[in-house]
């Protein structure tokens, strides 16, 4: 761990319990007197608290350090993700994380399955938990939207991931904004949305899961 997750450290004192309680005391045995590191995840310090009293299942802390230090993506990229199952998207969210995306807009298409529901609760401690490894100091932003027309009038210069002969390299300093379609891909009426030059792709013909898709084009654009 980089650093422990904690929604109000900042405060002169903290009460540490649960799970952080166990890792700090049952796996990296520190004791009164040593530091550790916390974020909030809502600004870009990291505190630095000395531990001052430690029990059976909790402990105190006493803020010692507050350092400006913002660990984030280098460029803004904003992907459109086509709704698919949850699992998936509960899988693969980890390494969107770690690779940089700094918002992601789930859409429910024409080929999502609509009895699919998103649980942003659950979503945003999976993205705790991989930010704390990586070191990420900010959150990656969600939203919805009922329609890819609904995401493409907020969006009106979006791209979209499909079969074309533009290769999405050479658009990588335009696109900071584009869809990756669900598993059965997109319906001509939801292609019509997007002009040709905002169509791209890959030299291959082969059809990839919706997940190995977002993830190869979060790669290609921010790397």
């Amino acid at each position: 761990m980089q650093y422990i997750y904690n929604e109000n450290a900042s405060s002169e004192t903290l009460k540490i319990e649960g799970d952080n309680h166990k890792y700090l005391f049952k796996v990296r045995r520190l004791k009164v007197g040593d530091s550790v590191n916390l974020r909030n995840l809502k600004d870009k310090n990291i505190y630095t608290y000395k531990i001052t009293l430690i029990d059976k299942k909790s402990a105190t802390l006493s803020l010692e350090n507050v350092e400006e230090k913002e660990i984030k993506p280098n460029r803004y990229l904003h992907i459109g993700w086509c709704v698919v199952d949850p699992k998936t998207i509960e899988k693969t969210l980890p390494s969107l994380n770690e690779l940089g995306v700094s918002k992601i807009s789930f859409i429910y298409a024409d080929f999502s399955q609509k009895n699919f529901k998103i649980n942003f609760e659950r979503l945003e401690k999976i993205l705790i938990n991989s930010s704390i490894q990586c070191g990420r100091s900010e959150m990656i932003e969600f939203d919805t939207f009922a329609s890819l027309k609904e995401f493409k009038e907020n969006y009106p210069s979006s791209y979209i991931f499909n079969f074309s002969q533009n290769i999405i390299t050479k658009y990588k300093d335009s696109i900071d904004c584009i869809v990756v379609g669900p598993e059965g891909g997109f319906s001509p009426k939801e292609l019509e949305l997007f002009k040709e030059e905002n169509i791209v792709g890959v030299n291959s013909d082969i059809i990839m899961r919706s997940e190995t898709a977002l993830t190869s084009v979060t790669t290609l654009l921010l790397f």
